[in-house]
């Protein structure tokens, strides 16, 4: 292989170098940044960010700066105001087809979906936002009946999907949700097929080198619909063949190599892995380990030494401090050791508090 696969990642995905200082900016960037765990997406913000912490991160969610939902596949992603509504426009539908069998097991279906529209636009209208609890009672009250538990997940998820509402601010640690309308008012809108070149656009510009596969896994879109994605921008983008894989990546980049060993730590289902079907590429290590590529340890808090997930990592916060205890798969050198104490003190710098090794 002599395409550095790891180091061109780590460096369109703006962990080896960023020059960002606004959340918004680092997820239009990257189109989409799955966010199911809300504390460690903030934190894979923060890697790709200069100087933020956890609390300015929760500030600008508040504010709606960024925006939480349910697009692409049929999970929670951070996404910019400004692109939401194309976005959906092209992922829905595929969404609401994967979701086709809980929908029917669920009785969640098109006169009970329009009737929950209803409710929920006249519930939220003007600035309100409340938590799921909150919308589950205002449905039941207006006679949809068992709106709660996995139903009533369903109906939130449809509204998301179809643009009526979105996050909102937190009321403490509690979620809410929003008029989509009222928290991003003004927002473009794109054609279909501007859409899709712009989402290819964006995928090969932040996750190349990758591959087709890579990217209809990473977007949910059909394969029809990826390769058309491909034709639109091809002209932007080189492509290599390696062991019989071609994969796109921007040629005018030049990865900023890394000091040897630099860590990361990196949140479970962080972009530099879930963005991808084929791990292979940053898993070498860990297949000495007899830890396949796809296996579930990928999509845990992982630790990452010069481009290769090395290990795991857990962390355990309160006021006072995080407690942080690291799992290699191997023996570390005591310079790996120095750069897994280096990443532990740019976490201590995003909470603002100690932290501190188990």
């Amino acid at each position: 292989m002599t395409l550095d696969i790891p180091g061109y990642r780590l460096h369109n995905q703006f962990l080896s170098q960023t020059n960002f200082t606004e959340p918004g900016a680092v997820v239009a960037a990257l189109g989409a940044v799955q966010s199911q765990d809300y504390a460690g997406g903030k934190w894979g913000l923060g890697l790709r960010m200069q100087g933020t912490t956890d609390a300015a991160l929760d500030q600008a969610f508040n504010e709606g700066k960024l925006l939480r939902t349910h697009i692409l596949r049929p999970t929670w992603h951070f996404v910019a105001p400004q692109d939401i509504r194309w976005m959906l426009a092209l992922s829905a539908p595929r969404v609401h087809m994967a979701n086709g069998f809980m929908y029917r097991q669920q009785d969640v279906d098109g006169a009970s979906i329009r009737k929950s529209y209803t409710v929920l636009e006249k519930v939220l209208q003007g600035g309100k936002s409340l938590t799921r609890p909150e919308l589950g009672s205002a449905l039941e009250k207006a006679g949809i009946k068992k709106a709660e538990g996995i139903r009533l997940g369903y109906f939130i998820m449809s509204a998301e999907l179809d643009g009526i509402i979105c996050s909102g601010p937190r009321r403490g640690k509690q979620f809410t949700y929003s008029l989509l309308e009222e928290r991003a008012p003004r927002v473009r809108s794109l054609e279909r097929d501007d859409a899709l070149a712009e989402l290819t656009r964006r995928y090969f510009a932040t996750r190349g080198p990758a591959t087709l596969h890579d990217f209809t896994w990473w977007s949910g879109l059909t394969m029809a619909d990826a390769k058309e994605g491909i034709e639109a921008v091809k002209s932007e983008f080189v492509n290599e063949v390696i062991d019989g894989k071609t994969y796109w990546f921007n040629s005018s980049v030049s990865p900023v190599k890394e000091n040897s060993p630099t860590a990361h730590l990196l949140p479970n289902y962080d972009e530099y892995f879930i963005g991808f079907k084929d791990r292979s590429a940053i898993g070498e290590v860990a297949k000495q380990a007899n830890i396949r590529a796809n296996d579930p340890y990928f999509l845990a808090h992982v630790i990452v030494l010069d481009g290769q997930v090395v290990g795991g990592w857990k962390r355990v916060i309160n006021k006072e401090k995080a407690l942080v205890e690291f799992t290699p798969l191997v023996r570390l050198t005591k310079d790996q050791e120095q750069a897994l104490d280096r990443a532990a003190s740019q976490y201590s710098e995003f909470l603002q508090l100690p932290v501190e090794r188990a």
